[in-house]
């Protein structure tokens, strides 16, 4: 009887999967889109649970996966990395992955992209897809489009100029000390790259955000040593690490007598961090009510939006006033805080990571950057070095990231969600989109699309340099050159419009002094295997940084199988 039950059950959920398949099929043909069907909802909990198992036993089978069809091949989570654009040249500017529980308009066209970047009440952030990112607090990525403002504005104000001028600084003694460890590795190589950008970014935003300054110590430096999750930073990297599992169940859950000994580990790291939270915002908060300056960090920015809400929660009670509010709770000061270390670090140590394995299979590109870092700063030490004349001027630099994230964009497109019934023109053609469609914004597309890039799928930081004619290579050409402007609504690693990053300015502040004092004196190099050459070192470092794990960003799945070498150049 239980079988019978069982088996009916699952036909009558077949049944009616493919029952709905069809419903939402039948909305897509109103629009005149081209349809690709979907069996499976990738959000499908059965799936989430199934889908690294099933795909283990697939990537296993003597097929490539483009020869798969689309329904198979988009059933896989992150399948935007392997696509590039490839989708988009088969099926045109705009169409459908049509699943049983939703539809989702795919846009790789460049005026409607801004178009529905400039209609922020129309196509609304999908906020119950965030909700997964409030491990500590509702935060930015999960406001609605009335609370939205509110959380930015908090958020943007620390990220001034003076701010700036302190990233510059914080990274570049940071910088400083990765270099010495990774030229003290010598021949052995760097045991850990990843891990040791990982290790920067995260000490920068320590110290720029919640002034809590930290030395370097690298993968290869003898005393680094993991210690238990008792400090920030330790526990900080043990829930970034593991904040896939923290977001699928509360934090408070996992240190439970019943759960694994690694699952007890990270819910005390995210208990520890919790208290670091509220130890910083205490004492910041304390500071503040003597008169004192504060740390000037993000913690006062947040500390003043606490006390703003405080105010704000004593002198009215009713809805309408609420709705009004400016202030934080501090819950929300918790989630965004951990939003900020989220995307802020992991974002950044990844693209660093790129960058640098990319730049030991390029070496030509190295030589080329060299000549603008010594053009610009000639013999001036690197602690001299001033963020306001030096920054604009390292427009090399600058290149090698903006390639970087034209191919490796943390994040390959953006979702939106339609709040009702809404009209747009994609080409010559009008869509008539029905409320609570999915329009995702096919970043990776549009940045690796032939339409508009040249070499598209060739890592070229030179395409983002334009030089004036007839030009040498001396130090005034090489200032002289401008970084090209691509056309509106192309490239958007930093998203775009209204709700765009408010970090942008730090990620690119802190990636180009991080290049900038790696590459004037030093090189780095893919360490050969026995009996290999240059030429296939450097291709194993090329397709190392085309297998990505996209769980939540993308990330080299095993960047530690390239061991790099750090040398000075000799003169």
């Amino acid at each position: 009887m239980i079988i019978q039950f069982l088996l009916g059950s699952a036909v009558a959920y077949l049944v009616w999967s493919v029952v709905c398949l069809e419903l939402n099929v039948r909305k897509v043909r109103a629009m005149n889109v081209p349809i690709v069907r979907l069996p499976i909802d990738s959000n499908n909990v059965l799936w989430v649970i199934l889908h690294s198992h099933v795909w283990s036993i697939v990537d296993r089978l003597p097929f490539d996966w483009s020869s798969y069809p689309d329904s198979i091949r988009f059933s896989r989570r992150g399948w935007h990395f392997a696509d590039k654009s490839e989708s988009h040249l088969r099926h045109g500017s705009v169409w459908a992955l049509v699943s049983p529980a939703s539809i989702t308009l795919h846009f790789a066209d460049p005026d409607a992209v801004l178009d529905i970047f400039s209609r922020r009440v129309e196509f609304v952030r999908p906020v119950k897809e965030y909700e997964l990112l409030a491990v500590y607090g509702p935060c930015i990525s999960t406001a609605g489009s009335h609370d939205w403002a509110r959380h930015r504005k908090v958020l943007a104000a620390p990220f001034n100029e003076g701010v700036m001028n302190f990233v510059w600084e914080e990274t570049l003694r940071q910088a400083t000390s990765m270099l010495r460890s990774w030229a003290g590795a010598a021949e052995d190589g760097i045991p850990s790259m990843h891990k040791d950008t990982r290790t920067l970014s995260l000490n920068v935003l320590a110290s720029t955000g919640f002034r809590k300054s930290y030395t370097f110590k690298g993968s290869a430096d003898l005393d680094s040593a993991v210690c238990e999750a008792e400090d920030y930073r330790d526990a900080l990297q043990t829930v970034l690490d593991n904040v896939i599992i923290m977001m699928l169940i509360p934090y408070r859950y996992l240190t439970g007598s019943m759960m694994p000994e690694k699952w007890v580990k990270i819910g005390n790291a995210a208990k520890t961090f919790k208290k670091y939270m509220m130890k910083m915002l205490d004492e910041e908060t304390t500071a503040l009510s003597q008169g004192k300056a504060g740390s000037g960090g993000i913690m006062t920015s947040f500390v003043r939006a606490g006390d703003l809400h405080a105010r704000e929660a004593a002198a009215s009670s009713n809805a309408k006033a609420d709705n009004q509010r400016k202030g934080l709770s501090v819950d929300e000061i918790f989630g965004n805080l951990f939003i900020i270390n989220f995307a802020g670090h992991d974002t950044t140590a990844g693209t660093l990571a790129f960058s640098m394995m990319l730049l030991a299979a390029h070496p030509e590109v190295q030589d080329w950057l060299a000549e603008e870092i010594i053009a610009v700063t000639g013999d001036m030490p690197a602690e001299e070095w001033d963020y306001k004349t030096l920054f604009p001027q390292l427009k090399r630099c600058r290149a090698v990231l903006l390639e970087t994230l034209r191919m490796y964009s943390p994040i390959m497109s953006l979702p939106k969600r339609t709040s009702r019934q809404v009209q747009i023109k994609v080409g010559e053609q009008t869509l008539v989109i029905p409320p609570g469609v999915g329009t995702t914004l096919y970043v990776r597309a549009l940045q690796m699309h032939p339409k508009y890039w040249s070499n598209s799928y060739t890592w070229m930081p030179k395409r983002w340099i334009v030089r004036p004619p007839q030009t040498s290579s001396s130090a005034e050409d090489i200032l002289n050159e401008e970084l090209y402007m691509p056309r509106k609504g192309i490239y958007f690693p930093w998203s775009d419009g209204p709700q765009n990053c408010p970090g942008r300015k730090f990620s690119e502040v802190e990636a180009v002094a991080v290049l900038a004092c790696l590459f004037r004196e030093h090189r780095l190099k893919v360490q050969k295997k026995a009996g290999e050459s240059e030429t296939d070192a450097r291709k194993r470092a090329v397709d190392c940084t085309n297998n990505c794990n996209m769980d939540m960003l993308v990330k080299m799945e095993d960047p530690d199988s390239i061991r790099l070498v750090f040398q000075k150049v000799a003169k």
